[in-house]
Formats: structure tokens, sequence, C-alpha cells
């Protein structure tokens, strides 16, 4: 049965006689077939958010509900892709209809015609449940994509086929209560419902970044959220791109929400051309990207999110960890706020919907840490990442409080630090991690036992240069101590030879884990080296200006695998800072 369109007011449309209709079921609208979703019921009366331009469109045309929720394909052919926000694959829309999406656009989100090679692991008379892994497909070089039991499914195995096969053949018989069940590649999965787990674990190892401001201060867990607010221009869409490329995760999942389509260009050339670190294979083959620019409608900016999430958590599921990178949330919101404001509902603080708050954590509390479905006991992670973009620059503004009650890291970006070209702008005064005590005994075993000592010199020092900053404004740096000037220098050290990192250069880009602790070591070695000479009677002037500085400001370019020139550096360090000692005076 048809309804009929009464009102229009943008990508909202109002249709009577929807008396068959359910909350989020998809709908087509108008004889163009746009694409909508049902986010009101009001008695036949359903409000529908299109996710296509409405230009055009009148009372009294035709709108059909599908009778299913908007979901996602799940299937062998997602790595690699890059899916508008209701996953229409952007290079098959472009081979139908040309450079510009027409509306209306019917697309297979996921090829049915190419062929893959499946080879199975489950055998006959096996009993399975929902999340037990059937077969496996070699989707790319780096990724084995496991074909697992769709939800629902219980039973024992009655047949499993071997060989090349599309994602809509049946490659399994399953006996289940209801009869024998036939199991091919492709599944389908309602956006807003996350996907179910055994259980959820608490974060226990970092997701490191190979950026020592995030590494070493304000680290994220596996499985873990956080977010990057700062004002235009802060280096946001940067600093996502370095932990894309660089970030301890097997899968990465990109979602360009609202975002600028020259940015979105930026990432799509990029992405194929940058190697993974770890194989040597571009990017790509371990990347999904989701691209829904500021000009598309704003209404499948909110689907691009649940949409990036839900493919995220099913490679989850495969025991993969992930990572989620949303730029920016802020847009998502915006999105909300409009749909709100055309429902007429009533507004909460700046205008935003009184809901804001739990839909952000709904959508943050879907990453984490967990046993997968099914009875391996497979273990995969969802790491969340969110830009948000505070007009402005205000982080007292709701999307941002919103976001920093749920997440638990916060690299707040400052524009005062982009302008003196310091990336990433992370300031280190501002910015926290509340996983700093349970990542604590993974360093301890895998990096040092004086990492945490380390780092809460390195960030006393960060602390106590400021303090002394505001003393120097007010009364000039004479009034200062010849400890505390070195102190200031000492901090100058941290600040543009440790923190200060370039993306665009071939070897400061990243800094392994073991790298930035010898660094960092190094660092605080000259300081406390310095201090003691001070005490002994050394000249401040002679410190300050040591040959070995310009080495320790060179280190960030030593190689991964050339380590060990960190010996000679500290030895020399100690051999140059004594040799100051004896020459008396101030």
């Amino acid at each position: 049965m048809e309804g009929k369109i009464v009102k229009v007011s943008g990508p909202l449309v109002i249709a009577e006689g929807m008396h068959n209709a359910k909350m989020y079921d998809v709908v087509r609208v108008s004889n163009k077939k746009l694409i909508g979703e049902i986010i009101e019921i009001r008695g036949d009366k359903a409000s529908i958010q299109v996710y296509e331009e409405t230009s055009g469109l009148g009372p009294g045309e035709p709108v059909s509900t599908t009778g299913e929720p908007l979901s996602v394909e799940l299937a062998p052919g997602l790595i690699e892709s890059i899916f508008d926000g209701i996953q229409r694959p952007l290079d098959v829309v472009r081979s139908a209809v040309g450079d510009h999406i027409t509306r209306g656009v019917e697309v297979h989100k996921l090829n049915r015609e190419r062929k893959w090679h499946f080879v199975p692991v489950a055998k006959k008379g096996d009993k399975v449940v929902f999340g037990d892994v059937l077969g496996v497909v070699r989707e790319t070089s780096i990724v084995e994509h496991k074909i697992m039991v769709p939800y629902g499914v219980e039973g024992t195995v009655e047949e499993v086929l071997s060989g090349e096969y599309t994602i809509i053949d049946t490659i399994a018989k399953i006996n289940t209560k209801e009869g024998l069940k036939e199991v091919q590649m492709l599944q389908k999965w309602p956006v807003r419902r996350g996907r179910p787990y055994k259980e959820k674990l608490a974060p226990t190892n970092p997701m490191t970044t190979g950026q020592r401001i995030i590494d070493t201060f304000f680290p994220v867990a596996k499985g873990g959220t956080a977010c990057i607010p700062g004002p235009f221009g802060s280096g946001k869409t940067v600093v996502q791109h370095q932990l894309a490329k660089w970030a301890d995760a097997e899968i990465v999942v990109y979602i360009g929400c609202g975002e600028r389509g020259n940015e979105m260009t930026d990432v799509l050339m990029e992405f194929p051309e940058l190697k993974d670190p770890k194989t040597g294979e571009p990017l790509m083959k371990r990347t999904v990207l989701i691209a829904n620019t500021s000009d598309m409608p704003v209404a499948a900016r909110e689907a691009s999110i649940y949409t990036g999430i839900t493919i995220a958590e099913y490679f989850r599921d495969m025991g993969y960890s992930v990572a989620l990178m949303a730029d920016s949330t802020s847009r998502w919101a915006e999105a909300l706020r409009e749909m709100s404001g055309r429902l007429e509902e009533m507004p909460g603080e700046e205008g935003y919907p009184a809901y804001l708050g739990s839909k952000a954590a709904e959508f943050y509390e879907r990453a984490g840490r967990v046993i997968c479905a099914g009875s391996e006991g497979r273990e995969g992670a969802l790491t969340a990442v969110g830009a948000v973009s505070p007009p402005g620059g205000d982080l007292s503004e709701p999307v941002t409080q919103a976001t920093l009650r749920i997440v638990k890291v916060f690299w707040g970006l400052d524009s005062s630090l982009a302008y003196r070209r310091h990336f990433p702008a992370i300031n280190w005064l501002l910015s926290y991690s509340l996983y700093l005590d349970r990542l604590g005994q993974w360093y301890e075993n895998e990096v040092s036992t004086e990492w945490e000592d380390l780092r809460r010199d390195a960030m006393r020092i960060l602390q106590v240069e400021s303090e002394l900053n505001e003393i120097v404004r007010l009364v000039g740096i004479d009034a200062l101590s010849l400890k505390d000037r070195f102190t200031l220098e000492c901090a100058k050290s941290i600040r543009e030879d440790y923190l200060h990192q370039n993306a665009f250069h071939d070897i400061d880009t990243f800094s392994s884990i073991k790298k930035q602790y010898r660094m960092l070591k190094s660092i605080l070695l000259f300081y406390h080296e310095g201090h003691k000479a001070l005490s002994e009677g050394a000249f401040f002037k002679d410190l300050a200006n040591l040959p070995v500085r310009e080495r320790i400001a060179k280190s960030k370019l030593i190689l991964e695998n050339n380590l060990s020139e960190f010996d000679a550096l500290e030895a020399d360090i100690k051999k140059e800072v004594a040799s100051t000692l004896g020459n008396g005076g101030i």
C-alpha cells in the first residue's frame, strides 16, 4: 500500500496513508524513487528524512515502504571500496550516471558478479552458532575475510562448498530447528543496531600511532574512544590522516562526514599511494572509505556515521583490530539539528536537539574491545576517533561538551600552536587521557620500567615552563634563577625536538614506541645532568651552547633500525656536560 506526500520541507517529507510503516523503515519517495527513512510516525502520517535532493517534489506524489530498516551489505568487496553515506559505491555510480550523482540512482551496494575463492574451515557435521567461521576469502593481499554464520542461525553443517563463488551464491547449508538454511557470503545488518558480542573487555593495550605526543602523553587504548576538537585550520584532518596511516590497527574505516570535497579528494588520492608500513602494500588494501561531503544532502550525514561503524563492527567480529575515523561529528550534529528543527521538536542548547548527548553516546558506545560472538572466543577491538569542529574554536559548545562526557581521550588542538607551525597542534596543557593507569603495565612490560617516570618528568617540565613563562612576561627573564632558565631550555627541547613532528617527512612522520622512549630518555638525561652540573658550578651559557644539543634535536631522524645510535648520544651528553665543570663563574 502506497502513501502520498502532503508536505516537503528541505530533506524532510511528510506522507499520509502510511498505515503499515514502521520506525526507521526505508522508503522510496515519489516516482523518482528517492531513498528515505522514517524518523517519526503520528497516526497514519510518517515523517521521512530523504537522503537525496528533494527539489521538485510536491504533494500527491507516491511514497512506498520497503518494510526493511536502513541496512548495510556485509561481504567480500568492502575493502578498497569508496561508498557514499548510504553505501552506494561511488565508482559504480560514476560509471552508471557520470561525475555527478543523479537522484534516484539504484546500484548494488556490493558487486554481485565478481567471484571470490572460498576456502571452507567448517566441515559437515560441525555444530555452529552465530559468529562461527564457515570459511575464508582472501579479499586483498593483506586482509583475510572470514565468512561467519549469520545472525539467528544455529545448527549442524549439512554441506559446505569450496571454490569460486559470487557473494549471492550458496556456500553452505545448515540444518536448523526451522529446517535447512542456505547461507551466502552476503549478510545484511541494520545500521542503527550494534552487532552483538559475547563479552566486553577492559582496555589494556594502547593503539600505538607513531605520533609522539599521542603515544607518550595521551595514548588511546585499543577499543577506546577519543575526540579531536579544534578550530578551523588547526590540523584535525591531518591528525586523523596520520592515525589512519600509522595506527596499530589491521582495518581502517574512514568516514568523511560533511567535510569539504577537496579534503576527501586528498584522502582518495593519498591513500592508494601510501604504503602500509607493516606489509609494504598500498594502505587502501586494508581501508574502507565513506565519503559524504558537505555539498551532499544533509540527511545522509547521519546515515554515513552509522554505515561506517556497522562495517567496522563487522570486521571487529572477525577478530580484527579496527580503527574508525569520523571527520567530523560536528557536521553530523548539524544534520541532527536541521532535521530536529524541521520536525518542530523542542530545541535544546544552541538549537541542537535535546537528545544530542544520547545519540553521541549511542555512537561511541559501539566502540570497545570484545570477545566476539561464536564458539571460538576470538577477540576483536574497535577504536573510535571523532573529530569535532567547534565554531570559532569554542570548546564549551554543546557538541564538544556532549562528546567529552563520553570519550576518554581528549586531544585539544590549539590554533596558536598551529599558527606557530607546531604540528601536531595538540595542546599538552589542555589534553588528557583517562587510559594512562590501565596502560601503565603494558608500557612497563613492552618498553621499559622507566617509561612512566620519564613521561611524568617531561610533563612536569612542560607545566613548570608554563608557570615560568608567566613570570618572564611580567618581570623579564633576568628575574629567573640559572636553574629555571635551564629548565626553560630543556622544555623548549621537549616541545621542538620531541613533540613537534613533521607529517610529511619520510622518517619523522612515524616514531615507534622504542624510538620515542630513547628520544625522551636522551632529552631528560641532558636535563638531569645539566641541573647537576649547575649545582656544581658550571656556566649556564656553556651548557646552553653545547654541540650535543643539536644532535639531540636531530635524533628524531635516527632510523628505526639504528636505535643503537642513542647509546653513543647518551654517552656524549654525559661527556660534554661534564666538560663544563671546573670553569667556575656564574
